[in-house]
């Protein structure tokens, strides 16, 4: 009798492990499923465990929170990057005719203390018109599918161009660029404009930081590394280098928006940045 009530209890203790371990799969099958498709259902179990219930429905609540978390950061990110390019367009029309007027007041007769304010305006206005071209280039990025021609290039040639594109400005800076490019042909199939406008952006960003030297190499599988000594950032800085809008103190002439820009299009072409602080350097990669 003892021995018939222990197999019950043994038989009925393993077919709920059976069906827990059913109904856990079903969980985490539909659980994945959820996550991976824009969709609104919930999680349904045909079990009559109490506790798998309680805990598909535990799950069915956070999932709730999370899409309605979602549905605000895409609605609020839409929304910005609408405003972006309305307020980027309204300025580029006014800050042109300013500019051309500063043009036809300086070819006029002016005494010496009216052309120096001119001047100062004028560079003011230069000056806030590259940084809104470049906030209107942004929202042209934003607004773009990542679907860009692409072809198969090798990464060597757009990087040296690149270079010897700054290698003026580097100078006037003092600063002798050590540059360890590999001989092999690293070819990856990228979008030429995007991939020489990464880089421009990265050596701008050195320019900006760099405390007098710059590190760049290029390896043969693919990965470019842009290094320079930058005692001022602080690894909280450095966390928030790609964010958009970021500028640390010392770059006030920038909407922070250039290494946003080179993450974006780095993550279009299938590859990754980061950027870490080791010492007093600065550390961007890119993979390719």
């Amino acid at each position: 009798m003892i021995y018939a009530l222990l197999c019950a209890v043994i038989a009925a203790l393993i077919i709920k492990i059976i069906v827990m371990k059913k109904a856990a799969r079903d969980i985490n099958e539909q659980f994945a499923q959820k996550l991976s498709d824009e969709t609104n259902t919930l999680i349904a179990l045909d079990t009559v465990d109490k506790d798998m219930k309680k805990l598909a429905s535990g799950i069915n609540d956070s999932l709730k929170k999370l899409r309605e978390e979602h549905n605000r950061y895409v609605c609020g990110d839409a929304e910005l990057k609408a405003a972006i390019t309305n307020i980027s367009h309204d300025l580029r029309t006014p800050l042109t005719a300013i500019c051309g007027y500063l043009e036809v007041m300086k070819k006029s007769r002016l005494d010496e203390q009216t052309a120096k304010y001119l001047e100062i305006i004028n560079g003011r206005a230069e000056l806030m018109k590259q940084l809104t071209e470049e906030l209107f280039r942004y929202s042209v990025i934003l607004s773009s599918d990542g679907s860009e021609e692409t072809e198969e290039l090798a990464v060597n040639g757009v990087l040296e161009d690149c270079i010897m594109g700054y290698y003026a400005a580097f100078t006037e800076r003092g600063i002798t660029p050590e540059i360890k490019l590999t001989e092999e042909k690293v070819v990856r199939q990228v979008n030429k404009n995007n991939l020489a406008r990464t880089f421009n952006n990265l050596m701008n960003n050195a320019l900006k930081y760099s405390d007098g030297d710059m590190y760049i190499s290029l390896s043969s599988d693919g990965e470019i590394i842009f290094s320079n000594t930058a005692a001022g950032l602080t690894k909280l800085q450095v966390e928030r280098l790609f964010d958009r809008f970021y500028t640390v103190r010392e770059a006030r002439n920038s909407t922070g928006l250039g290494l946003s820009i080179a993450r974006t299009f780095v993550e279009q072409m299938n590859g990754s940045i980061s950027a870490e602080l080791s010492g007093s350097r600065l550390i961007i990669r890119i993979k390719l």
